[in-house]
């Protein structure tokens, strides 16, 4: 799950997309390039690859497409915007500040 490739620090918020919800976007991180020894994200197997080697089932939708990374990982996308501390606070992965008087 999501939770677990977290904790492993494999994956990492990285925006939120500007659609209706606006959802989190998550990105690798160098721990996983590192854990599978990887230089990038684009060495990762593409569609042929898998289907090659039998791991992607021959029901796939026609229009099925694995997107191609951003060639900077931290970058975000033209419909992604960064998180903010109000995001933070929303996840709850930041403590609310309190105002002191």
């Amino acid at each position: 799950t999501l939770d677990t490739l977290m904790e492993t620090e494999w994956v990492k918020m990285r925006g939120r997309r500007r659609t209706p919800g606006r959802p989190v976007t998550y990105g690798t991180t160098d721990i996983f390039l590192d854990h599978f020894a990887l230089e990038e994200i684009r060495d990762l197997p593409g569609m042929e690859e898998l289907k090659g080697a039998g791991l992607l089932s021959g029901r796939m939708p026609s229009n099925f497409t694995i997107p191609l990374p951003p060639a900077d990982p931290d970058a975000l996308t033209d419909d992604e915007d960064p998180l903010t501390d109000i995001d933070l606070e929303e996840l709850g992965l930041l403590t609310p500040r309190v105002e002191e008087d």
